[in-house]
């Protein structure tokens, strides 16, 4: 692909600047949302990277996102947390949540966080990558702008309501699963607009609820799984499993009351529902890295079906961080750069600066 490589220093000072600009009051929040942001294309999930800043630079400017505040916990037992997100910044209120997941789960064996009033909080995994680094397993999980047409039906109703699940193996090994519960996180088919390419058949769904590759006639997403001749209503039913920790049980908005995807005048805030879970393995019986590394290198040593190895949740963004790491940077395609210079001038920063 043609493009220009970008330094991961040079990505976090841009998002700094350009969230700083836009009203952002302090540079902690600022480089919480410019953590994730290069995690997610650093590893490979470019529909939640650079292609969300303009979303999160409008939800700010527009007020629909507070610019400071902290969350706050509502109430809380030894294990588990309600925690109000008072409207920030979501992977604000998602560092928060996870790290007390960690604490509790550091003395319970367990914690387990439900967040209300919160805002996009960016790729799942980067959650459960932070539990990862205290030993801890990690989950996350968040409901979404309605997006996925249900089993059966020919309107929207739940969000690409993604799922983590990140788990510590022998040797710094790790599994680290980050998927959407849809056939495709619509950043995905956003991206393919951008760069002027089709999508595959199965993403996507147009206004009557009919199959297209168009990317610019997709209004909706098929869930995981695609029809329902194709199993479609396990994703289905693994999204409403998401929206029942997220949006049900903090007391969030929910499915069908979740404000659109980028309604040109939405009334209210996001208030999304999210819910974060760390589990200490030393909890539980002894060993617990060595036969997940176990299995997870069985795994890997499969006999190959093709010329492509097995892999394991986690290995395709270690494949892409090694890439950057011998390039020198993220390639961005040209248009990307061209979009990212057109936020930096309309909010008279720095662009960002190529290789």
């Amino acid at each position: 692909m043609e493009g220009a490589l970008v330094t991961l220093p040079e990505f976090h000072a841009f998002v700094v600047r350009c969230m700083r600009a836009a009203g952002i009051e302090t540079d902690d929040d600022a480089g919480v949302l410019a953590d994730l942001l290069v995690s997610a294309d650093y590893r490979g999930h470019y529909s939640h990277g650079l292609n969300r800043l303009d979303m999160y630079i409008q939800d700010v400017t527009s007020g629909l996102t507070a610019t400071r505040g902290s969350p706050t916990v509502v109430k809380e037992t030894v294990a588990t947390a309600l925690v109000d997100g008072n409207n920030v910044l979501g992977p604000v209120v998602g560092r928060f949540c996870t790290d007390l997941a960690i604490e509790k789960a550091k003395t319970a064996g367990i914690g387990w966080v439900s967040a209300r009033h919160s805002n996009h909080f960016g790729i799942a995994g980067w959650y459960g990558l932070r539990a990862l680094e205290h030993g801890m397993v990690g989950m996350a999980f968040t409901n979404t702008s309605p997006l996925m047409y249900p089993t059966r039906g020919k309107e929207a109703v739940l969000g690409t309501n993604p799922i983590c699940v990140a788990a510590p193996a022998k040797d710094g090994d790790s599994f680290v699963l980050d998927m959407a519960t849809t056939s495709v996180a619509f950043g995905k088919v956003e991206l393919a607009d951008r760069v002027e390419k089709p999508i595959p058949e199965g993403w996507a769904l147009d206004a009557e609820g009919r199959a297209t590759t168009d990317p610019k006639k997709a209004t909706g997403l098929c869930p995981l799984g695609g029809t329902e001749e194709t199993s479609g209503y396990k994703g289905y039913g693994l999204g409403m499993m998401v929206e029942i920790f997220c949006g049900i049980m903090s007391g969030s908005l929910y499915g069908h009351h979740v404000r659109k995807w980028k309604e040109e005048k939405p009334l209210t805030e996001a208030n999304l529902g999210q819910c974060f879970v760390a589990i200490n393995p030393a909890a539980f019986e002894d060993g617990f890295e060595d036969r997940l590394g176990e299995l997870i290198q069985h795994c890997r040593s499969l006999p190959m079906s093709g010329e492509d190895p097995v892999l394991i949740a986690g290995d395709p963004e270690r494949i892409h961080m090694a890439k950057c790491d011998k390039q020198g940077g993220i390639l961005y395609h040209p248009n990307q750069i061209q979009n990212a210079n057109e936020i930096a001038s309309r909010l008279n920063v720095a662009p960002m600066k190529t290789r």
